[in-house]
């Protein structure tokens, strides 16, 4: 007899089903959220949490990690504080797929009796909890990617990155959503449905990390996995008012995640932390790198960690303090950012101007529409067949960003090895181009346009060259649901590979922020985004920024950032 093939629909419904059973094994049980709920959630746990709950929870990575190897706080205590959080949190937010009680628990009480054992911490993240995105791959549970045809896949071993993360402590305790087909900067898809902001829960939480943002902003998490193939970190970072790095590719293991175009090589995916802490982020890296990856997924650089407690990477004045001289690209020059992001880029610039130590520059966009003409046009070099056949295997319906981004999208085609080969070559010279754009700034040496040969006496003017960029995430904060369609401030940096490290600026959206009348669109993007802002839309996003670096100066980016917050007293309060 053959069995009857189920419908996307209840295929959602028994992956719905199985989540409540999960979040229902919590112990003490998580009380319901009240049936009328402000936009802005952020506050609820507070009402219906126990204070220690509160008070483990939102205690930063860093405070919560000296804790627990000093015997101070119990993993078993710091978990159990995050399921009731994070058990929570999918209620506000929908930002869970499955939370893991029994094995977290399990696992809290060996790393606790192997403190008592032994009396050292097993590695730098004793104990702590860490939220895992659901496609990287968890030992016999669920990888479906966000299709519904893909349910019931299996993973037949953990992820290399949570085998490294295993080994330095960590505790896993939660998986989180993703949007259908891995490529929107939201998260929605058809078996959990839509994951919300906080912090206005009319706006999205990002994508396609979306569920770990949400997660972390109502602090159900202080440290997770994210993964970033065009903003997918710093889109939910930024969304939600959090510290989120895009690595260089090649520095953490990506090997054991489910996706679609698994081998491509055009664009390269990467992996990566979001944090409630600059610190979260900075031991993440520290930890999987200090292992020594490349010894186990051989496509990874050999590149030890640069400890910059140690032996600062920026430079150094004669007075023998360190110099950091930063590019200010407020404006890609194809789309204008809103009236939010342009406040929290000027709050920042007017604390940062006055500084001795810190020079501010110029630094405007090179051609920042054909690096998406070149990166739109590698996303799909199929023409999007291996998602087309994952979406349509289960007759589940296309969602609108999906759309957007695959059949709407004119750059999407079935390309030609020779077609492939030359956007390569147009991806290389782009990656030149802007390089050597980047030398031009506050130095004397040729533009990209000049096609002047590279005089070797030149390069002393290596000392004038900026260090870092300080840009916006994305030309708005939180947009409404479906209406994140414009990815040039993440996925150009995605393009030439540059790590670029997202972070609050502890401001927030308001109706202070009036919308900029008589102002002429360049294009239709930037109609799209000009004609979405309208102040009250957006009241209470969070207002955060990027910074970007050179490729493979990951921790000379995180040491930039850390001058920076200290010279500017980030995050600033929001008035």
């Amino acid at each position: 007899m053959t069995e009857t093939k189920k419908s996307w629909q209840d295929i959602s419904a028994t992956m719905l089903k199985h989540r409540e059973q999960t979040i229902a094994a919590i112990e003490p049980a998580i009380p319901d959220p009240p049936k009328e709920l402000p936009l802005n959630v952020t506050g609820i746990p507070k009402q219906l949490l126990p204070a220690d709950v509160i008070s483990i929870t939102e205690t930063p990575t860093e405070r919560l990690l000296q804790n627990l190897a000093s015997g101070t706080l119990s993993s078993t205590d710091v978990t159990k504080a995050f399921l009731q959080r994070a058990g929570l949190a999918s209620k506000l937010t929908n930002c869970v797929t499955e939370m893991l009680p029994e094995r977290a628990l399990t696992r809290a009480k060996y790393v606790d009796d192997y403190l008592a054992k032994h009396g050292k911490p097993i590695g730098p993240l004793h104990g702590l909890p860490i939220s895992v995105k659901e496609h990287v791959s968890m030992k016999g549970l669920d990888i479906n990617a966000g299709f519904v045809s893909w349910v019931g896949r299996i993973a037949p071993d953990d992820a290399l990155i949570l085998k490294l993360l295993r080994n330095a402590g960590a505790v896993f305790y939660v998986r989180t959503t993703e949007p259908q087909a891995l490529m929107h900067l939201e998260t929605d898809n058809n078996i959990y449905g839509v994951t919300v902001n906080p912090y206005n829960t009319a706006l999205t939480s990002g994508g396609s990390s979306g569920g770990e943002g949400a997660l972390m902003g109502m602090h159900g998490s202080c440290l997770g996995i994210g993964t970033d193939i065009r903003g997918s970190i710093r889109s939910p970072a930024a969304n939600n008012g959090l510290f989120g790095l895009r690595p260089t590719s090649y520095r953490l293991p990506v090997g054991g995640w489910s996706a679609t175009m698994l081998g491509s090589e055009h664009i390269v995916p990467v992996i990566g932390p979001l944090s409630t802490s600059l610190a979260g982020v900075k031991v993440f890296m520290k930890t999987l790198i200090d292992q020594q990856p490349w010894l186990y997924e051989p496509s990874l650089i050999t590149m030890p960690w640069k400890d910059t407690s140690t032996a600062s990477l920026l430079r150094k004045g004669s007075d023998g303090k360190r110099k950091l001289r930063v590019g200010i690209l407020a404006d890609d020059g194809v789309v204008k950012p809103h009236p939010p992001i342009l406040r929290g880029m000027n709050t920042l610039i007017s604390k940062l101007r006055s500084h001795p130590d810190i020079e501010l520059v110029d630094f405007p966009p090179y051609k920042h529409e054909e690096a998406w003409r070149i990166i739109s046009s590698l996303y799909f070099a199929d023409g999007a067949a291996e998602e087309r056949e994952a979406i349509d295997a289960s007759a589940e319906p296309w969602l609108p960003l999906t759309k957007f981004i695959i059949t709407d999208n004119p750059n999407v085609k079935n390309l030609t090895v020779s077609e492939l080969w030359g956007l390569t070559q147009d991806r290389e010279g782009y990656k030149a181009a802007y390089t050597q754009h980047w030398n031009t700034v506050n130095t004397g040496l040729p533009s990209p346009e000049s096609k002047a040969e590279l005089q070797v006496e030149a390069m002393a003017e290596r000392d004038k060259m900026v260090d870092v960029i300080l840009t916006p995430t994305g030309p708005g904060c939180a947009p409404p649901h479906d209406c994140a369609r414009y990815w040039g401030y993440t996925s150009q940096w995605n393009l030439l590979d540059y790590p670029s490290l997202v972070f609050p600026t502890g401001l927030q959206a308001g109706a202070e922020d009036n919308a900029e009348e008589g102002y002429t669109p360049r294009n239709e993007q930037d109609k799209y985004n000009y004609e979405l802002y309208k102040p009250e839309t957006y009241i209470d996003a969070p207002i955060s920024l990027q910074l970007v670096g050179r490729r493979y100066e990951d921790e000379k980016l995180i040491e930039a950032l850390e001058m920076m917050s200290e010279v500017a007293g980030l995050p600033f309060k929001n008035q």
